[in-house]
């Protein structure tokens, strides 16, 4: 979609308050449940206008163990309201689903931020991430995962504090397994998935405002699935166990792993639950250069 393009230092994928909010995605509800699955604008301090019926929106939790109406924690902006309990069925994505020629972003960013609020509901986000050779993988952020947490060296964190709500990550294996694991689908051509656990602030921390700021740093997803394909001690034809600084391969199914340099964000899926306000990608992180509305301001 981008990739022949002019790319300037900030890309706004998605802002609630634009005119064609939607314009580069394409958006997918349950139809077997229109009571509970639905994407809808609304303000997100009122959660006005209701949606049609039958949809009905789900309450929100309590921030201040003090205040259960969340007075003040809201934003009087339209946010994007994406509600379902069945989050695979539920979704919004860019490049469109529908335009089988643009199935690719291209977008050359190292930082991609998104603005989200937390419904109290399970929530997950998929980006699909390309290396230089082309070799493609999946980064699935929920927030529903039963994990053992497995810590990186700090300068590989991907995941930061802004806006004083902080979104906290590692990298994780499910309690039933006993070390961490890429999810291989067993479908021929399928792309490995990095599992990434996002924890919304507790009430108890008393924070500042419902919405976070996610920040991911792109680039250093990257050795994160060659590094957990070389835990498992894959055949490398020699008897021995891959070098992670060479290209790797899940050799029972022939899966290409992402590994060296990063090239480019290919699609970004938003499921549900959750409100979104913004997503966009820069080449810096440095606050300074983000424009002032991209900011969250409490009321």
């Amino acid at each position: 979609m981008f990739t022949n393009t002019v790319q300037p230092n900030i890309i706004s994928l998605f802002s609630s308050t634009s005119s064609e909010p939607l314009s580069l995605f394409s958006q997918q509800t349950d139809e077997s449940l229109a009571a509970d699955s639905f994407i809808h604008f609304l303000n997100d301090a009122s959660s006005l206008p209701p949606p049609s019926p039958p949809a009905v929106l789900c309450s929100m939790p309590a921030l201040d163990d003090r205040d259960e109406l969340n007075i003040g924690y809201g934003l009087y902006q339209t946010v994007l309201h994406i509600q379902s309990p069945t989050l695979r069925m539920t979704f919004i994505r860019s490049p469109p689903i529908t335009d089988p020629g643009d199935r690719d972003l291209g977008l050359k960013h190292k930082w991609l931020h998104l603005q989200v609020r937390n419904v109290g509901r399970e929530w997950s986000f998929d980006i699909g991430i390309v290396d230089k050779s082309g070799r493609r993988g999946v980064v699935r952020c929920s927030t529903f995962q039963v994990h053992d947490v497995y810590d990186f060296p700090r300068s590989s964190e991907s995941i930061f504090d802004a806006d004083h709500s902080v979104i906290y990550a590692h990298l994780l294996t499910s309690s039933y397994q006993k070390e961490p694991k890429l999810a291989i689908s067993p479908v021929p051509n399928a792309q490995p998935v990095l599992h990434l656990p996002l924890s919304f602030p507790q009430p108890s921390s008393r924070p500042l405002t419902a919405w976070s700021t996610i920040t991911l740093n792109l680039p250093s997803l990257i050795p994160h699935f060659s590094t957990l394909a070389g835990m498992h001690q894959l055949d490398d034809g020699e008897g021995g166990r891959h070098d992670i600084n060479r290209p790797v391969t899940l050799s029972a199914i022939n899966t290409p792993v992402p590994s060296g340099t990063y090239s480019h964000l290919s699609y970004i899926k938003i499921y549900a639950t959750c409100r979104l306000r913004r997503i966009w990608l820069s080449d810096l992180l440095s606050d300074s250069q983000v424009p002032w509305e991209f900011e969250l301001y409490g009321t």
